[in-house]
């Protein structure tokens, strides 16, 4: 019984899908009846019809731009957390070495991304993309880092010493004890900063670079009056966000499944 009172009950899953969509369908109806009923919306708030009508005959350019925003939080994404798990590792490992970068982890993690966007498509060029996929990066970083080193952190002494006594290398300890326990702690990280890193790309986007990419168009039509292109390309940047978070939750489900099992 007490084992049955420290379970959360999880919803069914019918109702796990079908509240999201419910809540969504009230969301459009009221959102159309408040546009093309009352008729009392204001001008850059268009009728969601008309914004899915922009977004199917637009498709083509709408999908270009998507394809580059959405390759900037990808390149971002990765490297800021291949970034964080080497470094993580080392913090894990070292215990002066963590010392050090906890400090500058820290600063890492208040810099005001809308503040240094500016500055980063300045510095590397009104053509290049390396400033917003820099921004998406730093963005990334901070959540697979604490996430990781965490998880590196979770080994039981009783179970190191196991392998301590199995004569086990530090190597084979790694792979076999330390590496599985942090990897549902990983893909925890990899899910918030896929977000961050979406959300990043897309606001690094409106502080100049190159005239691509969903933010620049966002900007772009919502100040020439445009407002239900605009808000078309709104939904390809919530599409964008959409993928990269299911994808990371179906990797963060697999690996938990998998850690529970073993």
């Amino acid at each position: 019984m007490s084992a049955a009172v420290g379970q959360t009950r999880r919803p069914p899953a019918w109702l796990q899908v079908g509240a999201p969509v419910i809540v969504g369908l009230l969301g459009l109806v009221i959102w159309i009846i408040y546009v093309d009923v009352l008729g009392a919306a204001p001008r850059m708030l268009p009728s969601p019809i008309a914004i899915a009508q922009e977004f199917v005959l637009r498709w083509n350019i709408i999908a270009e731009d998507m394809g580059v925003t959405a390759l900037n939080a990808l390149i971002g994404l990765v490297v800021g957390s291949v970034a964080a798990i080497a470094l993580a590792a080392l913090a894990a490992s070292l215990r002066p070495i963590d010392g050090m970068l906890a400090p500058l982890v820290a600063a890492v993690a208040v810099i005001p991304i809308v503040a240094v966007t500016p500055i980063l498509n300045t510095m590397f060029g009104a053509s290049s993309q390396f400033g917003r996929q820099a921004v998406a990066a730093i963005a990334a970083f901070i959540p697979v880092f604490v996430n990781v080193l965490r998880g590196l952190r979770q080994t039981r002494a009783v179970h190191r010493d196991l392998f301590r006594a199995s004569a086990a290398t530090r190597g084979q300890t790694f792979r076999s004890l330390t590496l599985p326990t942090a990897l549902p702690y990983l893909m925890t990280g990899l899910r918030i900063a896929a977000s961050l890193a979406v959300i990043s790309a897309l606001v690094a986007e409106y502080f100049g670079g190159p005239a691509d990419g969903v933010g620049t168009a966002i900007a772009t039509y919502a100040k020439s009056g445009r407002a239900a292109l605009a808000w078309a390309y709104v939904l390809g940047g919530i599409l964008i966000g959409l993928t990269f978070f299911l994808v990371t939750s179906l990797l963060e489900r697999i690996a938990t499944r998998r850690h529970a099992g073993t």
